[in-house]
């Protein structure tokens, strides 16, 4: 093990995700840690990415967005990916949006809905 690095369990508990999606990750690609046999080491590369991902599937990014984000880093660089990553924000929150006020006027109906039958509850009780 070179310094900085963690081990496959070290990862899942650091950042509190199952061994199933640390080795999806590696599988989609989106991480690469060092092997060495069958162990597997990730490096400052891998924690950093490994934030990023966690990161955007918080705010609701798909996987393949994530991992061809990560690319242009790679690829293009930091300036780059920071352009991209203000734009794929920007349409993100205006999804995000969208889906806020379609989550209010489900509560909004709901919670009518709920009203009405405790009216209704009562106009039998009192019958």
């Amino acid at each position: 093990m070179a310094e900085g690095e963690l081990s496959f369990k070290e990862m899942c508990a650091k950042f509190e995700v199952t061994p199933r999606t640390l080795r999806y990750y590696e599988y989609i690609e989106l991480l690469q840690p060092r092997r060495d046999g069958r162990a597997r080491w990730y490096g400052p590369r891998e924690l950093a990415r490994m934030t990023l991902i966690l990161r955007g599937r918080r705010f609701g990014f798909p996987l393949e967005d994530i991992r061809q984000w990560l690319e242009i880093h790679d690829s293009e660089g930091s300036e780059a990916q920071t352009r991209v990553w203000i734009q794929r924000a920007d349409a993100q929150l205006v999804e995000l949006q969208r889906q806020r006020e379609e989550l209010d006027q489900t509560i909004q109906e709901l919670k009518a809905l709920r009203d009405e039958s405790v009216r209704q509850l009562q106009a039998m009780s009192e019958s």
